[in-house]
């Protein structure tokens, strides 16, 4: 039914359910899995009374974020590949998420998109926003979200 699932992650437990979900889909069908997870910019304020970041520093943090991301996506796949999944482990950068998912499931042909949904309602979802509701309004895949 499915040739290439991608799921993506942030890292939580709700992510890490959506994980282990698309492991068991793609086994089930004999289906690709491409673990995602995206990493922001560093938010550099330029308001006044913003503390200035050195460049190195911010160059350092958004640095140690990635290595964190990738080691999140590898777990992940070394998870799959013990399943005998066939996986692809990928982080990208981009301060809105939902379009990197959207643009990284183009790119890798994926018919399937999982991802968590923290359920959020009301001024919390508009304050917080979802990038699960960004990317469902905005894909022509499927889409399965894990609560």
């Amino acid at each position: 039914m499915y040739t290439r699932i991608l799921v993506a992650t942030d890292g939580s437990d709700l992510s890490q359910k959506a994980a282990t979900k698309a492991i068991d889909l793609a086994a089930a069908f004999k289906a690709e899995l491409v673990v995602l997870q995206v990493v922001p910019p560093y938010p550099i304020s330029y308001f006044e009374g913003g503390i200035a970041m050195d460049s190195a520093e911010i160059q350092r943090i958004e640095t140690l974020w990635a290595d964190k991301a990738k080691a999140h996506v590898d777990a992940i796949a070394q998870t799959a590949l013990a399943q005998g999944v066939k996986t692809q482990a990928v982080t990208s950068r981009s301060d809105v998420v939902s379009n990197a998912i959207l643009a990284v499931a183009k790119q890798h042909r994926c018919d399937l998109i999982v991802m968590a949904s923290h359920g959020r309602r009301g001024i919390t979802r508009l304050l917080l926003g979802s990038e699960t509701q960004q990317v469902l309004t905005h894909t022509a895949q499927a889409v399965l979200v894990v609560r």
